[in-house]
């Protein structure tokens, strides 16, 4: 199966062999019986360490994103932390870009520092001040790109480069590109991160997180994490889930078409300062984000011409777009992050502008979602 689309609807899908059903079957259940003692039947004792329905949404995401296990969670913050937990120690060191997601440093900084994990916000666009930041005890190179939300774009490749002769392992959280866009274990990382909650489930019913990997040994050390931590995703959240990414091929096409086309319409509107989305040529990152990604994503952000106040409105104006948090669904949302996803970051180096307005752009009709936002700009 070399098709993305065949991959997203069959892998890990086939057909359940004792009804034939098509359709992943919830597997609602916390334990399973033996075939004797210490015999297990078909490899499950017990849903936290191995669960049906979990079991196929980690194989159809290993698939898409070209790696050999996945691991899916509660959440993208607990497989963060399952990661972070599982190759760090205290003392050792993590490189994280100097405008993370607000939950990422919020998890590293107030969390993981407590526990001795050291950490330093670098531009990672800048190669030179990623070698500069690396120190002997950095285990860990964390990316995103796109960036949240001020849609940064780094050089995958480069970053292993780096990372390799470091002896760090590169980890990128590829939520904002899914893995329809975006292929970083081809690229060289170590790890790929998602919060499944975003395009990968894709219509805001679900909460959810995912590793991916392709080494065997980092595979089974994460698999014994996960199995001591256990905050991995439920039967029901990983059906949603599995339900979600059999479309995700298509939703992005449109997701992208109408970013795109959002885009272009707020970069000649008057009222509008500055236009972030990696598609637009004067982009800092469009050069390498059209180099290693298929399209440009389905993320805008905007910095109204008249500050603050004008963001206001225009997150309070809008019909469409919903003013709310998450992003990633079939539905357009509208929010001020240095309000409200990014707040955890207000006062440090990672502060957000105060009147940067975040886009998700959704699958609705272009023409509502150009007039929505010509409306709430005028």
């Amino acid at each position: 199966m070399d098709g993305f689309e065949t991959r997203a609807i069959h892998a890990g899908q086939a057909p359940e062999q004792r009804t034939g059903s098509v359709t992943v079957p919830i597997y609602a259940t916390s334990t399973y019986k033996q075939d004797g003692v210490g015999g297990l039947r078909s490899g499950y004792e017990y849903s936290r360490g191995g669960n049906p329905t979990r079991d196929a949404l980690q194989e159809c995401l290993a698939a898409l994103e070209g790696g050999t296990r996945a691991f899916a969670f509660a959440s993208g913050l607990a497989a963060e932390d399952c990661l972070l937990r599982t190759v760090c120690a205290p003392g050792d060191h993590v490189l994280i870009p100097g405008d993370a997601y607000g939950g990422t440093y919020r998890l590293i900084a107030r969390v993981l520092a407590e526990w001795g994990i050291e950490y330093t916000p670098v531009a990672l666009h800048d190669l030179d001040a990623v070698r500069a930041a690396i120190r002997p005890t950095t285990t860990v190179l964390w990316c995103e790109t796109p960036t949240n939300p001020l849609l940064g774009i780094s050089d995958i490749a480069a970053l292993a480069g780096i990372s390799r002769d470091a002896g760090a392992l590169l980890a990128v959280d590829n939520t904002f590109a899914s893995p329809y866009l975006q292929q970083p274990l081809a690229l060289g990382a170590d790890v790929v991160v998602h919060s499944t909650t975003k395009y990968v489930g894709g219509h805001s019913d679900v909460v959810g997180g995912a590793l991916v990997v392709a080494d065997d040994e980092l595979a089974q050390r994460l698999a014994f994490m996960q199995l001591s931590t256990g905050a991995v995703a439920g039967p029901f959240d990983a059906w949603l889930t599995l339900r979600g990414v059999k479309t995700l091929g298509v939703r992005m096409d449109r997701h992208c078409a109408n970013a795109a086309r959002v885009a272009a319409m707020l970069d000649a509107h008057p009222g509008v300062e500055r236009v972030l989305y990696p598609g637009l040529p004067e982009h800092p990152g469009h050069e390498i984000a059209a180099k290693q990604m298929s399209d440009f994503g389905g993320m805008v952000s905007l910095v109204p011409a008249a500050g603050v106040d004008a963001a206001l409105r225009i997150c309070e104006r809008t019909r469409v777009f919903t003013l709310g948090e998450s992003l990633g669904g079939v539905e357009s949302l509208i929010e001020l992050p240095a309000r409200m996803t990014h707040a955890s970051v207000s006062g440090s180096v990672l502060q957000v502008p105060d009147n940067l307005v975040r886009l998700s752009v959704g699958i609705e009709s272009i023409d509502d979602l150009l007039a929505d936002l010509d409306q709430a700009l005028g």
